[in-house]
Protein backbone atom coordinates (compact mmCIF):
# COMPACT_ATOMS: atom_id res chain seq x y z
CA UNK A 1 0.00 0.00 0.00
CA UNK A 2 1.50 3.32 -1.08
CA UNK A 3 1.80 6.35 1.18
CA UNK A 4 3.70 8.65 -1.16
CA UNK A 5 2.33 12.09 -1.95
CA UNK A 6 0.42 12.35 -5.22
CA UNK A 7 1.49 14.35 -8.25
CA UNK A 8 -1.04 17.17 -8.67
CA UNK A 9 -1.82 19.41 -11.60
CA UNK A 10 -4.35 21.50 -13.49
CA UNK A 11 -5.27 20.52 -17.05
CA UNK A 12 -6.53 23.22 -19.44
CA UNK A 13 -9.68 21.52 -20.77
CA UNK A 14 -12.71 23.06 -22.48
CA UNK A 15 -12.17 26.52 -21.02
CA UNK A 16 -11.45 25.55 -17.39
CA UNK A 17 -8.44 24.46 -15.33
CA UNK A 18 -9.36 20.96 -14.17
CA UNK A 19 -7.62 19.77 -11.00
CA UNK A 20 -6.31 16.22 -10.91
CA UNK A 21 -4.09 14.02 -8.77
CA UNK A 22 -1.94 11.08 -9.88
CA UNK A 23 -1.51 8.35 -7.28
CA UNK A 24 0.65 5.26 -7.74
CA UNK A 25 3.02 4.56 -10.62
CA UNK A 26 2.31 1.00 -11.75
CA UNK A 27 -0.67 -0.84 -13.13
CA UNK A 28 -3.51 0.12 -15.46
CA UNK A 29 -4.85 3.70 -15.36
CA UNK A 30 -7.94 4.12 -13.17
CA UNK A 31 -10.03 7.32 -13.20
CA UNK A 32 -11.77 8.21 -9.91
CA UNK A 33 -14.80 10.51 -10.05
CA UNK A 34 -16.18 11.87 -6.77
CA UNK A 35 -19.74 12.48 -5.64
CA UNK A 36 -21.71 15.70 -6.01
CA UNK A 37 -20.56 18.57 -3.74
CA UNK A 38 -17.70 16.36 -2.53
CA UNK A 39 -13.93 16.29 -3.04
CA UNK A 40 -11.45 13.56 -3.93
CA UNK A 41 -10.50 13.19 -0.28
CA UNK A 42 -14.03 13.15 1.08
CA UNK A 43 -15.15 10.52 -1.43
CA UNK A 44 -12.08 8.30 -1.66
CA UNK A 45 -9.70 8.82 1.27
CA UNK A 46 -10.26 5.25 2.44
CA UNK A 47 -9.98 3.63 -1.00
CA UNK A 48 -7.17 5.63 -2.58
CA UNK A 49 -4.15 4.10 -0.81
CA UNK A 50 -5.35 0.58 -1.63
CA UNK A 51 -6.11 1.36 -5.27
CA UNK A 52 -2.84 3.22 -5.79
CA UNK A 53 -0.88 0.13 -4.78
CA UNK A 54 -1.87 -1.63 -8.00
CA UNK A 55 -3.15 1.08 -10.34
CA UNK A 56 -2.09 4.38 -11.82
CA UNK A 57 -4.94 6.38 -10.27
CA UNK A 58 -6.16 9.62 -11.87
CA UNK A 59 -8.43 11.34 -9.35
CA UNK A 60 -10.33 14.38 -10.63
CA UNK A 61 -12.28 17.26 -9.11
CA UNK A 62 -15.03 18.40 -11.45
CA UNK A 63 -15.98 22.00 -12.25
CA UNK A 64 -16.98 23.86 -9.07
CA UNK A 65 -15.75 21.05 -6.83
CA UNK A 66 -12.72 21.06 -4.55
CA UNK A 67 -9.66 22.69 -6.11
CA UNK A 68 -11.36 23.23 -9.49
CA UNK A 69 -12.90 26.69 -9.77
CA UNK A 70 -16.42 27.14 -11.07
CA UNK A 71 -17.03 28.91 -14.37
CA UNK A 72 -19.97 30.35 -16.25
CA UNK A 73 -20.39 27.05 -18.12
CA UNK A 74 -23.61 25.16 -17.48
CA UNK A 75 -22.95 22.04 -15.46
CA UNK A 76 -24.05 18.89 -17.28
CA UNK A 77 -23.07 15.24 -17.45
CA UNK A 78 -22.08 15.76 -21.07
CA UNK A 79 -19.79 18.69 -20.22
CA UNK A 80 -18.20 16.81 -17.33
CA UNK A 81 -17.73 13.69 -19.46
CA UNK A 82 -16.03 15.66 -22.21
CA UNK A 83 -13.76 17.26 -19.58
CA UNK A 84 -12.60 13.82 -18.42
CA UNK A 85 -11.90 12.66 -21.97
CA UNK A 86 -9.95 15.87 -22.59
CA UNK A 87 -7.96 15.23 -19.40
CA UNK A 88 -7.06 11.74 -20.62
CA UNK A 89 -5.90 13.30 -23.90
CA UNK A 90 -3.85 15.84 -21.91
CA UNK A 91 -2.18 13.00 -19.97
CA UNK A 92 -1.63 10.87 -23.08
CA UNK A 93 -3.89 8.06 -21.83
CA UNK A 94 -5.89 6.31 -24.54
CA UNK A 95 -7.99 3.99 -22.36
CA UNK A 96 -8.63 3.65 -18.63
CA UNK A 97 -10.81 1.94 -16.09
CA UNK A 98 -13.39 4.25 -14.50
CA UNK A 99 -14.74 4.27 -10.94
CA UNK A 100 -17.43 6.84 -10.18
CA UNK A 101 -19.49 7.50 -7.05
CA UNK A 102 -22.97 9.08 -7.27
CA UNK A 103 -22.52 12.17 -9.53
CA UNK A 104 -19.17 10.70 -10.55
CA UNK A 105 -20.94 7.48 -11.45
CA UNK A 106 -23.34 9.40 -13.68
CA UNK A 107 -20.37 11.05 -15.41
CA UNK A 108 -18.66 7.68 -15.83
CA UNK A 109 -21.85 6.14 -17.22
CA UNK A 110 -22.26 9.03 -19.66
CA UNK A 111 -18.66 8.52 -20.77
CA UNK A 112 -19.22 4.82 -21.28
CA UNK A 113 -22.05 5.60 -23.72
CA UNK A 114 -20.55 8.69 -25.40
CA UNK A 115 -16.91 7.57 -25.51
CA UNK A 116 -16.93 3.75 -25.23
CA UNK A 117 -13.49 3.46 -26.80
CA UNK A 118 -11.95 5.19 -23.75
CA UNK A 119 -13.18 2.77 -21.06
CA UNK A 120 -11.94 -0.75 -20.27
CA UNK A 121 -13.77 -1.49 -17.00
CA UNK A 122 -16.56 0.48 -15.33
CA UNK A 123 -17.35 0.65 -11.60
CA UNK A 124 -20.53 2.53 -10.67
CA UNK A 125 -21.05 3.20 -6.97
CA UNK A 126 -24.56 4.34 -6.00
CA UNK A 127 -25.51 5.28 -9.56
CA UNK A 128 -28.89 5.31 -11.34
CA UNK A 129 -29.93 5.76 -14.97
CA UNK A 130 -33.50 7.07 -14.59
CA UNK A 131 -34.93 9.64 -12.21
CA UNK A 132 -37.26 7.03 -10.71
CA UNK A 133 -34.18 5.10 -9.65
CA UNK A 134 -34.19 7.18 -6.47
CA UNK A 135 -36.44 6.43 -3.51
CA UNK A 136 -39.24 9.00 -3.38
CA UNK A 137 -38.03 10.66 -0.16
CA UNK A 138 -34.69 11.61 -1.71
CA UNK A 139 -36.34 14.25 -3.90
CA UNK A 140 -38.71 15.44 -1.15
CA UNK A 141 -36.39 17.39 1.17
CA UNK A 142 -39.15 18.19 3.66
CA UNK A 143 -39.14 14.53 4.63
CA UNK A 144 -36.70 12.82 6.92
CA UNK A 145 -35.16 9.50 6.03
CA UNK A 146 -32.21 7.36 7.15
CA UNK A 147 -31.22 7.35 3.46
CA UNK A 148 -30.52 11.09 3.39
CA UNK A 149 -27.17 12.73 4.31
CA UNK A 150 -26.90 13.50 8.00
CA UNK A 151 -26.04 16.87 9.54
CA UNK A 152 -22.52 15.51 10.05
CA UNK A 153 -22.33 14.46 6.38
CA UNK A 154 -23.30 17.95 5.24
CA UNK A 155 -20.85 19.62 7.65
CA UNK A 156 -18.07 17.42 6.26
CA UNK A 157 -18.94 18.58 2.71
CA UNK A 158 -18.77 22.23 3.71
CA UNK A 159 -15.49 21.77 5.60
CA UNK A 160 -13.84 19.81 2.79
CA UNK A 161 -14.81 22.46 0.24
CA UNK A 162 -13.63 25.33 2.45
CA UNK A 163 -10.21 23.70 2.92
CA UNK A 164 -9.29 23.57 -0.77
CA UNK A 165 -11.67 25.63 -2.95
CA UNK A 166 -10.36 28.74 -4.72
CA UNK A 167 -13.43 30.58 -3.33
CA UNK A 168 -14.61 28.89 -0.12
CA UNK A 169 -17.77 31.04 -0.12
CA UNK A 170 -18.92 29.50 -3.42
CA UNK A 171 -20.24 26.24 -1.94
CA UNK A 172 -23.92 27.21 -1.90
CA UNK A 173 -23.68 28.41 -5.51
CA UNK A 174 -22.24 25.04 -6.52
CA UNK A 175 -25.11 23.26 -4.76
CA UNK A 176 -27.64 25.43 -6.58
CA UNK A 177 -26.04 24.70 -9.96
CA UNK A 178 -25.96 20.96 -9.22
CA UNK A 179 -29.66 20.62 -8.40
CA UNK A 180 -31.01 20.57 -11.97
CA UNK A 181 -28.16 18.26 -12.95
CA UNK A 182 -28.85 15.80 -10.15
CA UNK A 183 -32.60 15.61 -10.74
CA UNK A 184 -32.97 16.68 -14.36
CA UNK A 185 -30.29 14.88 -16.35
CA UNK A 186 -31.23 13.29 -19.67
CA UNK A 187 -32.10 9.71 -18.82
CA UNK A 188 -30.39 6.81 -20.54
CA UNK A 189 -32.46 4.59 -22.77
CA UNK A 190 -32.46 0.88 -22.19
CA UNK A 191 -30.79 0.42 -25.58
CA UNK A 192 -27.97 2.72 -24.48
CA UNK A 193 -27.35 0.54 -21.43
CA UNK A 194 -27.45 -2.56 -23.64
CA UNK A 195 -24.75 -0.96 -25.80
CA UNK A 196 -22.19 -0.81 -22.98
CA UNK A 197 -19.44 -3.27 -23.81
CA UNK A 198 -17.18 -2.64 -20.81
CA UNK A 199 -17.43 -5.10 -17.92
CA UNK A 200 -19.38 -3.20 -15.27
CA UNK A 201 -19.55 -3.53 -11.49
CA UNK A 202 -22.65 -1.95 -9.91
CA UNK A 203 -22.54 -1.32 -6.15
CA UNK A 204 -25.32 0.16 -4.01
CA UNK A 205 -25.99 0.26 -0.30
CA UNK A 206 -29.04 -1.40 1.21
CA UNK A 207 -30.05 2.02 2.61
CA UNK A 208 -28.99 3.96 -0.49
CA UNK A 209 -30.68 6.72 -2.48
CA UNK A 210 -30.96 4.08 -5.19
CA UNK A 211 -33.78 1.54 -5.20
CA UNK A 212 -32.41 -1.99 -5.21
CA UNK A 213 -34.92 -2.95 -7.92
CA UNK A 214 -33.51 -0.17 -10.10
CA UNK A 215 -29.95 -1.41 -9.63
CA UNK A 216 -31.16 -4.91 -10.52
CA UNK A 217 -32.70 -3.54 -13.73
CA UNK A 218 -29.37 -1.91 -14.65
CA UNK A 219 -27.71 -5.25 -14.00
CA UNK A 220 -30.15 -6.95 -16.37
CA UNK A 221 -29.63 -4.36 -19.14
CA UNK A 222 -25.84 -3.97 -19.20
CA UNK A 223 -24.50 -7.07 -20.97
CA UNK A 224 -21.46 -7.80 -18.77
CA UNK A 225 -22.68 -6.44 -15.44
CA UNK A 226 -22.18 -7.59 -11.86
CA UNK A 227 -24.24 -6.30 -8.91
CA UNK A 228 -23.36 -6.00 -5.22
CA UNK A 229 -25.60 -4.76 -2.40
CA UNK A 230 -23.64 -3.58 0.65
CA UNK A 231 -25.38 -4.37 3.96
CA UNK A 232 -26.00 -1.68 6.58
CA UNK A 233 -24.75 1.01 4.19
CA UNK A 234 -26.19 4.42 3.28
CA UNK A 235 -25.51 6.32 0.07
CA UNK A 236 -22.80 8.46 1.66
CA UNK A 237 -21.09 5.42 3.20
CA UNK A 238 -20.74 3.34 0.02
CA UNK A 239 -17.19 4.41 -1.03
CA UNK A 240 -15.87 4.11 2.52
CA UNK A 241 -16.88 0.45 2.96
CA UNK A 242 -13.37 -0.75 2.21
CA UNK A 243 -13.96 -3.99 4.11
CA UNK A 244 -16.39 -5.01 1.36
CA UNK A 245 -15.24 -2.96 -1.63
CA UNK A 246 -11.54 -3.78 -1.62
CA UNK A 247 -11.91 -7.53 -2.25
CA UNK A 248 -14.59 -6.86 -4.89
CA UNK A 249 -12.42 -4.36 -6.74
CA UNK A 250 -9.36 -6.60 -6.47
CA UNK A 251 -11.33 -9.36 -8.15
CA UNK A 252 -12.96 -7.13 -10.77
CA UNK A 253 -10.23 -4.69 -11.86
CA UNK A 254 -7.11 -5.98 -13.62
CA UNK A 255 -3.82 -5.01 -11.99
CA UNK A 256 -1.42 -5.64 -14.89
CA UNK A 257 -1.10 -3.60 -18.06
Amino acid sequence: MTSSAPTVGYAPVNGIELYYELHGTDGPPLVLLHGGALTIDLSFAALLPVLAANHRVIAVELQGHGHTADSDRTMSLEVFSDDIVALLDHLGIERADFLGFSLGGLVALRTAVRHPQRIDHLVLLATHYRHDGYHAEITAPEQTSPRLPTVADFAAMVDAYARVAPDPAHFETTLTKLQPLAHGFVEWTEDELRSIAAPTLLVVGDTDFIRIEHAARMHDLIPDAHLAILPNTTHMQVPSRTDLLVPMLASFLPTKV
